[in-house]
């Protein structure tokens, strides 16, 4: 099933046969957990003669490459790992203390000697557009830019108002007007110094999970929103969407993570100049030195293959086999991104290709999590996702110590609707416990899902089993539930039980906070011509501003928004024995 196309020469060179392993990763095996070669990886060379588990072939319009699995016969698109180690290495950077600027090739031998080493490691390349400084690496020759450093604090008894003004949705300009700061200083210093304040504080406290910290067990939910970066030009009114993933703790409400597909280090311009230079345009995604990043070549490419994607109305199972269905027709099954004319790349910094900062975003949480006994994953319905978590968990999933799940919300009832769905179920359960008088509500539950175990339907190209939860509240009036690592090594009551935990709710609930408290990533209205185009007074001009909000948010949420219990999310979790105050993050160290 060696597929010419991918034999094809390119520059007088021949593509490896699979992307090589890079920085210990190789994701591109078979993602089929019962299947006897999953967590196998494909050979990366084949001598004459030789076999392997795996066949080269092709998918979509486009002929993207991909692998067939001899045992089970499941196609999946290839990857490029130095893709996924290089954005890896890019959030993990999260990790680190004070993240020192340096070149942002995960293989160079320079990827961890900070720019301050100077002429031993790097060449000055003057500065970019926005004033950043540019340097070149003597090593790998990748030129990158550094943002401004944090300018010294004039002010610093404004730092904690322009805190709290930021995470209770005040616009920019009142801040300003509020703290009595011009918007330079407002942009490149005050929200520069609280970003790298609670990036340090909160690396320091995560130190305690890198440091295999023990955790029984973690009921983990991972979804994804979309924001948009305003247009600055009349000229060209196209926006710029981003993707942000992120994954919480349902019992604790602690978020480890939320990541945006975007990488504000790097210099398009040097990029593109780079792989027009090594011929990345004549090469199949996965093989590009640049496979992660959306080039401009990229983006034509995907404004030329788009597909229209329709809503179908329906019930909840009807949206699901929509979305298999959607995903089916894909050139790649785990690409979630469109291109329209709507839509542009960033004029500053680079836009990551999402399915690899979901990779990313999964592999960050697999260090996280070298503690926890046992993790459970419950998943929006998305085929990238799912190929990020079992890529990242097939030790602990082959283990079980590790599960995963679909998760499907009717997101789009009125508040109507929810209290009827969720009155209907409250009625069903209270007939149910006259039927059973002798148990509680928990081992009813139990007894209900179990019932509905017996009513699963099979959806899909992967013949994924799908229950419709019988127990909805009004955050998820209307769910079903799919278990995508089933080696039926579980009785019923366990099984069910875990079913009753699937939900969304930890990290829609944090979701929900960024769009009310951040006035700069509220959800954007459209515009009233035809052509899709959306734009918000509030919302942000530079896409790099979104990742320090969204980071800047996480350590607030986590560590300084107490529930109805009085307590943090951090508190919780253990890494914290009280509400962190404002001035514990700005004077930190």
């Amino acid at each position: 099933m060696e597929s010419d196309v991918l034999r094809k020469k390119s520059s007088g060179e021949s593509h490896e046969r699979i992307p090589v392993q890079t920085g210990g990763v190789q994701v591109n095996f078979c993602k089929n957990p019962v299947c006897k070669n999953f967590g196998i990886p494909a050979k990366e060379s084949l001598s004459k003669g030789k076999k392997d588990a795996y066949g080269l072939d092709t998918t979509g319009r486009s002929l993207r490459p991909a692998l067939v699995c001899s045992g089970c016969g499941e196609k999946f698109p290839v990857k490029s790992n130095l893709g996924i180690a290089e954005e890896t290495g890019r959030l993990a950077r999260e990790l680190h203390e004070r993240p020192e600027p340096s070149c942002p090739n995960e293989p160079c031998v320079n990827h961890a000697v900070p720019v301050k080493a100077g002429s031993s490691a790097y060449h000055s390349f003057g500065k970019t557009h926005s004033g950043s400084h540019r340097y070149k690496c003597k090593a790998c020759k990748r030129t990158f830019a550094v943002g401004t450093s944090t300018v010294r604090q004039r002010h610093p008894h404004k730092n904690k108002t322009v805190f709290l003004l930021l995470m209770n949705k005040s616009p920019f300009r009142r801040i300003c007007e509020v703290a009595r700061v011009n918007p330079k200083t407002l942009m490149r210093d005050k929200i520069e110094f609280i970003h790298q304040q609670c990036l340090a504080f909160g690396a320091d406290r995560e130190s305690a999970l890198l440091d295999a910290m023990p955790i029984r067990r973690l009921y983990l939910s991972t979804d994804r929103q979309d924001y948009v970066v305003n247009w600055t030009h009349r000229e060209d009114r196209r926006n710029v969407v981003l993707h942000a993933v992120s994954t919480a703790d349902n019992a604790t409400g602690y978020v480890f993570g939320t990541h945006l597909n975007y990488d504000a280090t790097l210099d398009a311009d040097a990029i593109e100049a780079e792989a027009e230079k090594i011929g990345d345009a004549s090469k199949k995604g996965p093989y590009k030195r640049y496979a992660r990043l959306w080039l401009k070549r990229d983006y034509m490419e995907a404004l030329a293959s788009r597909n229209g994607r329709k809503k179908v109305a329906g019930s909840l199972l009807r949206d699901v086999e929509a979305s298999y269905a959607e995903c089916a027709a894909r050139d790649d099954v785990e690409e979630f991104e469109t291109q329209d004319t709507s839509r542009r790349l960033p004029a500053k910094g680079m836009q990551v290709h999402a399915e690899y900062t979901l990779y990313a975003h999964f592999m960050f949480l697999r260090k996280l999590f070298s503690g926890v006994e046992k993790t459970r994953f419950f998943l929006d319905q998305d085929s990238g996702m799912r190929a990020a978590c079992l890529s990242a968990f097939w030790r602990e999933i082959k283990a079980r110590r590790c599960d995963a799940f679909f998760v499907r919300i009717a997101k789009d009832k009125t508040v109507n609707e929810k209290r009827a769905l969720v009155a209907k179920r409250r009625d069903e359960f209270e007939l149910a416990k006259l039927g059973h008088p002798g148990l509680t509500d928990c081992e009813l539950k139990t007894l209900l899902m179990k019932d509905r175990l017996g009513a699963a339907r099979e959806i899909g190209r992967w013949r994924d089993r799908w229950i419709v939860h019988p127990l909805p509240d009004m955050s998820e009036p209307e769910k079903a539930v799919c278990y995508l690592t089933d080696y039926g090594d579980y009785d019923e009551d366990h099984l069910a039980r875990l079913l009753c935990k699937a939900s969304l709710h930890g990290t829609d609930r944090f979701l929900m906070q960024v769009r009310r408290r951040l006035s700069l990533l509220e959800r954007p209205i459209a515009t009233a011509n035809n052509d899709r185009r959306l734009w918000h007074g509030y919302a942000a001009y530079n896409p790099a501003m979104v990742g320090k909000m969204l980071g800047i948010f996480r350590v607030f949420y986590n560590y300084c928004l107490a529930g109805e219990d009085k307590k943090t999310p951090a508190q919780r979790l253990g890494l914290t024995k009280a509400r962190v105050e404002l001035e514990d993050i700005i004077y930190f160290k």
